[in-house]
């Protein structure tokens, strides 16, 4: 089947977009949030600054070099599985998972070998969830989207192939 090269381009320049988002929203955060925390939605949503030197909920703390080193194999796991996708229009989704995957690692990659931790910032006070970040955000919504996909919208194409 023919490489669709323009679907590739637009997905290259989301992936580019977002992980520059993400640097972005931790530039301005770091420049005016430390110390000045905002509250969003009164007793639910606030902005916090905090440098995170470990993984979700602190674990892993100044394992800063091993989760990078982490980052960039899942990284490459994530550009492998991308590259192994069918070249079939309908697989288009699942090349825009892979493509939110790949920029929320990258986003947090940069992030631990450029400052030594991540930098979160929303912090949902209502059930005092762990301060998190926009990358972390792309993360969390491409695995949904991945149970999502496997579940329901490509559970023909394995079932097709296990009866083969």
């Amino acid at each position: 089947m023919k490489v669709n090269r323009r679907l590739h381009l637009w997905m290259a320049v989301l992936f580019v977009f977002l992980t520059f988002l993400d640097q972005l929203t931790k530039k301005i955060v770091s420049m005016y949030l430390i110390g000045n925390d905002i509250e969003i939605i009164p007793n639910l949503l606030e902005l916090h600054y905090l440098e995170n030197k470990g993984a979700a909920w602190g674990i892993f703390q100044n394992g800063t070099w091993i989760l990078g080193c982490f980052s960039l194999i899942i990284l490459g796991v994530i550009v492998f599985a991308y590259t192994k996708v069918p070249q079939d229009k309908r697989f288009n989704f699942l090349r825009f998972i892979l493509c939110l995957l790949a920029a929320g690692a990258l986003g947090n990659c940069i992030d631990r070998f450029w400052h030594g931790y991540v930098i979160d910032f929303i912090y949902v006070s209502a059930i005092n969830f762990p301060v998190f970040n926009v990358a972390d955000c792309y993360v969390t919504v491409a695995a949904g989207l991945l149970i999502y996909a496997f579940t329901f919208r490509y559970k023909n194409d394995f079932e097709k192939e296990e009866k083969e």
